[in-house]
């Protein structure tokens, strides 16, 4: 068990086989959607714009990268 973003208890979902870090369930529906609208707008909007719209939406600069510059780095979910 992990104490997950809303402080309660949650159990571990998996762990990734390449890095053999911890992954937890997703919490925070807002950013999810928000990283999800960023990544489908990079072919027509292009990366620039895609990192500049999450900057203004409030989402980490560590998630921000590591959605948009290490496309293998996100979540399958």
């Amino acid at each position: 068990m992990i104490m997950n973003d809303t402080g309660e208890l949650a159990s571990v979902s998996g762990v990734a086989a390449e890095s053999g870090n911890v992954r937890r369930q997703r919490t925070d529906i807002r950013t999810r959607d928000l990283i999800n609208q960023a990544v489908a707008s990079i072919p027509t909007l292009g990366l620039q714009r895609a990192a500049e719209f999450l900057a203004t939406m409030n989402v980490p600069a560590e998630v921000a990268v590591r959605v948009l510059v290490y496309p293998n780095r996100r979540r399958a979910n």
